[in-house]
């Protein structure tokens, strides 16, 4: 049914947009990622139900299977195994010592792994819609117990990870219970393998605490996984700020143009993410613990820490553009200033040379000495216009 799994072990790659589910493709609502441009939503057509059901989510011919990893932990224990068949997985319940039960899902394109894991679960319709939608603001949705159906807590968060484009967001989403939670994202993550060797630890204090300090663990995570990307967009900041008072060029510009849109993207990522931390420590739910929720605490200030460093760094960024435009602009009031003064000192020049330079009889043509008379006044008009444009302190 299930074979241990290397904790340092990588997970698959990146999804296929093209080779995934009807339901998924009918509720994408974001084209295109932030980083690379302007964001532009897609509504699903008019008269669309809300949410997916349980027999929507068909098997797509060629997707790629999903990575499942199940870890079961308690204080005295830990295991981690990596699913390979879900239905025989399913069929089995939590062994009797495990305290904490994770499953962690890569790979959103599998439905039929999705489809089997929200049946065993009882995953509510419209959190199965924003699972698969992937591009939904960072939340906590509280989906209360129906009958047999137990209550979970929904959340959703999103994970910053950096590319060769810029950073890109990356939905993350987890359905927490009182002993079992569930987590899906697209791709495969280090962090989550970090979290798992953590997990092996005895000396970790995850095994010490319930499924919602399990939850807090991960978002911990999420958010400090902004830190790295700041520091790399303050050295480029210094960087560039010393490129534009040395040789400002049109390069330099357009690199603070990209720094500024990486700003944007940290921004809208870490905004809702304070939102969502403050709802978890603040509101109450059954499936939270009072440990839990006196930790989001501490991250909420991490949040904050975040939210500054991106507002100061965006300051910096239109600084530095308002700078670069700056001396674009006093280089070019300079180049004006010498071209005027070149053009005022010509004035009186040109209109002596065309008054005698007129195919007509001027008395003073006739005269020997008026052409050497001519350069001498010339020479003086133009020396006492430049001393006195060099008085005045235009020069």
């Amino acid at each position: 049914m299930s074979k241990k799994v290397p904790l340092e072990r990588a997970g698959p790659q990146g999804t296929n947009p093209q080779e995934q589910g009807a339901p998924y493709q009918r509720h994408r609502r974001l084209a295109g990622r932030v980083a690379t441009g302007v964001p532009r939503l897609r509504r699903p057509p008019a008269g669309t139900p809300p949410g997916i059901e349980y027999h929507e989510l068909l098997k797509t011919p060629g997707a790629e299977p999903a990575r499942v990893v199940c870890a079961d932990y308690c204080p005295e224990r830990a295991e981690v195994l990596e699913v390979a068949d879900i239905a025989a997985f399913l069929a089995t319940h939590r062994p009797p010592w495990s305290m904490v039960r994770w499953i962690h899902v890569e790979g959103l394109q599998d439905q039929s792994t999705i489809r089997a894991l929200a049946e065993k679960y009882q995953l509510h319709p419209l959190a199965i819609e924003d699972t698969l939608d992937g591009q939904q603001r960072p939340k906590a949705d509280d989906y209360p117990a129906i009958g047999d159906i137990p209550g979970r807590l929904f959340v959703v968060a999103r994970r910053i990870q950096s590319g060769e484009g810029g950073p890109r967001g990356e939905q993350v989403t987890f359905f927490l219970g009182r002993n079992t939670l569930l987590s899906f994202q697209p791709t495969a993550s280090p962090a989550m393998d970090e979290i798992r060797r953590r997990i092996a630890s005895p000396r970790s204090r995850l095994r010490e605490h319930d499924a919602s300090f399990l939850l807090y663990s991960l978002l911990d995570d999420i958010v400090n996984r902004f830190f790295p990307l700041l520091e790399e967009v303050s050295q480029r900041l210094e960087t560039i700020e010393e490129r534009v008072l040395l040789h400002p060029d049109r390069e330099n510009l357009q690199t603070v143009h990209r720094i500024k849109r990486d700003l944007v993207l940290l921004r809208r990522v870490a905004w809702p993410m304070r939102e969502l931390v403050t709802q978890l420590q603040r509101e109450p739910h059954e499936c939270l613990s009072e440990v839990a929720q006196t930790y989001f605490r501490d991250l909420y200030d991490d949040c904050m820490q975040v939210i500054d460093l991106i507002e100061t760094y965006r300051e910096i960024a239109s600084a530095v553009a308002d700078t670069y435009v700056s001396i674009v602009s006093n280089r070019t009031n300079d180049i004006m200033k010498v071209l005027t003064v070149i053009g005022t000192i010509f004035i009186p020049l040109t209109f002596l040379a065309g008054v005698y330079g007129m195919n007509m009889h001027i008395p003073e043509n006739e005269w020997h000495y008026s052409y050497g008379v001519f350069w001498t006044v010339c020479i003086l008009i133009a020396g006492f216009m430049l001393w006195r444009f060099r008085r005045g302190g235009w020069l």
